[in-house]
């Protein structure tokens, strides 16, 4: 860990409250987003093809999940709300994490790694208003699908994302999926790439097919790529390790993300991760 990473660290959690308590905000957000679960679940009656509806849903999900990551919580709108997202994520979860060193080590670091309940009610009231669209259009078991598939993406992506910052351990590192997304996540913390590269929290489907993904390889390979770093490509291996040093980050990298020289953004470039 850096001297700057260590010192951030210091400020930000001696300003956490002291009512903050770490197993009450994840505690709540598990037993409401699974009680929303098993709640339609048991108003579903008679289902059958609408099941298949968790597919297109879910690869849509990880494409929103990629969209919102890059454009809003890596872009600064100065609109209220998604000012807030962007300050909470690139301003502090980045300033907190990098890839010298991202994980926690004790339950009040939870507020750093976990969103605010709000971010469970709005989504919430998206599903139910898009859920209550498949309804009418479909049929009501299709709205309760389309509404489990949405909140069980979002139990999913902050599962993986809290498993990608606990210490290491055998489990971790040798359960599929898990052990890929870790990987994925640990790689965008890398202050160099964080904003062009790694956008997917669940799986890297999107950043496979929009090339903002560090590795070159295909869908499959990446799904189930686990802690290989073989297929890193090229381009980006300098420009990681440049801002690994703590000299690097002293002296480019700011609240806002890192000043890239003109060889780095060419390298993002060539690598797909400065999509626009």
């Amino acid at each position: 860990m850096t001297e700057r990473q260590r010192n951030f660290r210091r400020q930000y959690v001696e300003q956490i409250s002291p009512w903050y308590n770490g197993l009450v905000h994840i505690g709540v957000m598990y037993a409401a987003g699974i009680s929303a679960i098993w709640w339609c679940v048991g108003r579903i009656h008679g289902a059958t093809w609408e099941w298949l509806l968790i597919v297109p849903v879910a690869i849509a999900g990880n494409f929103a999940e990629w969209a919102m990551h890059k454009y809003v919580m890596h872009r600064l709108i100065d609109v209220f709300a998604l000012r807030a997202i962007y300050d909470r994520h690139t301003r502090q979860h980045h300033q907190y994490f990098t890839d010298n060193d991202a994980t926690i080590h004790t339950v009040q670091e939870f507020r750093i790694v976990f969103f605010p309940w709000r971010v469970l009610m709005v989504l919430a009231v998206g599903g139910g208003l898009l859920a209550w669209i498949a309804s009418i259009v479909i049929d009501a078991n299709a709205g309760y699908v389309v509404f489990i598939t949405m909140i069980g993406h979002y139990m999913v992506y902050e599962t993986f994302h809290f498993c990608c910052h606990l210490p290491e351990n055998a489990w971790l590192r040798h359960v599929p999926l898990v052990n890929t997304i870790r990987r994925h996540h640990v790689a965008h913390h890398n202050m160099g790439i964080m904003m062009h590269v790694n956008m997917n929290l669940t799986l890297p489907i999107a950043d496979w097919a929009m090339k903002t993904s560090d590795l070159k390889r295909g869908l499959v390979g990446h799904v189930f790529n686990g802690y290989d770093e073989s297929h890193v490509k090229d381009e980006l291996k300098p420009v990681i390790a440049r801002f690994r040093t703590g000299e690097t980050q002293d002296a480019r990298c700011t609240l806002d993300g890192p000043k890239l020289e003109a060889d780095e953004v060419r390298a993002l470039e060539r690598a797909g991760g400065l999509l626009a």
